[in-house]
């Protein structure tokens, strides 16, 4: 099946949706302001354009769609009120898979518009224009030298689609410290092509002293062991729905999800291979249960919750795989280990963010 069948997070129609679930992902967000704010600050010092466009790339569905671009809107609307000079126009490309949920994200433009027009003044809400771009980040996008500033949150951690040569992975669902040599070389190949095209990519498209900020899933050490706590009960939830005989062994051998989390000497070597950008920043970071800010009328086990967070992102690619019929039992399952485990609003997910600077 096609990477943009599967890929894309739980459309944002029910309590199981990305929308309802991404607290994580509004942590890492948060954790990330002020490196973001510094990018956008320095560029608009820098070039001062009249017209800003901005990609929000990976964008999915949901506030948090709207919290990065906000970002940069808050920054420069800071500093024109600060000079009292004159507020560019806005130009904000969201961008994802083809079966994101983009009617929810249109639908939420007018609502993010009226909060600008409330906190800033009719002024603002009037410059800020907003577009939906549909496709793979690791292909063209946007026309050559169009682009101002380019931002993606949680996103590049996803490949472009599973290793070639992981057949052999057995009891895995991903790069873990018991899977072979092979299939750990396999996995970094292919982020190196992944990440080289995506910064490839990008160098046509962003103007120089262009800015970019990433961030997504990291490992602390290059040690290219990852030990997910997420995942691994997904895996091990999976394997007990082979000894109830609800799923077949040969389905979970045959399943590696398109997911790797480099460490922050990857990413540098690989962003100076390729050329095109400068590294201002390189930092890793921990985002747990801390730091989350979940919903006051959330009453659920943390079992459940870290159930339904897990599901929001990987129930596409998981029905693909083993079908419909097993989400419920496999969550279920996941929900009632994890609340019996270490609590997982404890557990700390590893990150990166770079913040380059286009040569």
């Amino acid at each position: 099946m096609a990477a943009n069948k599967v890929l894309p997070m739980n459309a944002a129609d029910h309590e199981l949706s990305y929308a309802n679930n991404s607290f994580l992902q509004e942590a890492v967000i948060s954790k990330v302001t002020p490196i973001i704010e510094e990018s956008v600050s320095d560029m608009f010092k820098e070039i001062c354009p009249t017209s800003i466009k901005v990609a929000d790339l990976g964008c999915s569905s949901g506030p948090n769609t709207f919290r990065t671009i906000s970002q940069v809107i808050d920054t420069i609307h800071g500093i024109c009120k600060r000079q009292q000079s004159a507020l560019p126009e806005f130009e904000m490309l969201l961008n994802d898979l083809p079966e994101n949920d983009f009617n929810s994200v249109f639908k939420s433009v007018p609502g993010f518009i009226q909060r600008l027009k409330k906190e800033k003044g009719d002024g603002v809400q009037e410059r800020c224009f907003i577009c939906g771009v549909a496709g793979s980040f690791y292909r063209r996008l946007f026309p050559t030298k169009s682009l101002h500033i380019v931002l993606s949150s949680y996103a590049l951690m996803w490949l472009s689609k599973v290793p070639v040569g992981v057949e052999n992975n057995k009891g895995n669902i991903h790069m873990t410290r018991t899977s072979p040599p092979n299939v750990t070389k396999a996995y970094a190949d292919q982020f190196q092509k992944d990440f080289t095209s995506f910064l490839s990519m990008r160098s046509e498209e962003i103007i120089p002293q262009g800015r970019m900020v990433l961030t997504f899933m990291a490992r602390e050490t290059p040690s290219p062991f990852n030990d997910d706590y997420i995942l691994e009960l997904v895996a091990k939830s999976l394997l007990d729905l082979v000894a109830q005989g609800v799923v077949e062994e040969a389905d979970v051998d045959s399943f590696n999800l398109p997911i790797y989390a480099p460490c922050k000497e990857e990413v540098a070597e690989i962003v100076e291979r390729e050329g095109s950008f400068q590294i201002n920043n390189l930092q890793v970071f921990e985002v747990g249960g801390d730091d989350m800010v979940f919903d006051d009328n959330i009453c659920m086990q943390v079992g459940e919750i870290a159930a339904n967070g897990a599901r929001a992102s990987l129930e596409p690619i998981i029905c693909s795989h083993f079908g419909d019929a097993v989400i419920d039992k496999l969550f279920t399952r996941f929900a009632t280990i994890a609340e019996d485990s270490p609590s997982p609003v404890n557990y700390k997910r590893v990150n990166i963010v770079v913040a380059l600077t286009k040569k």
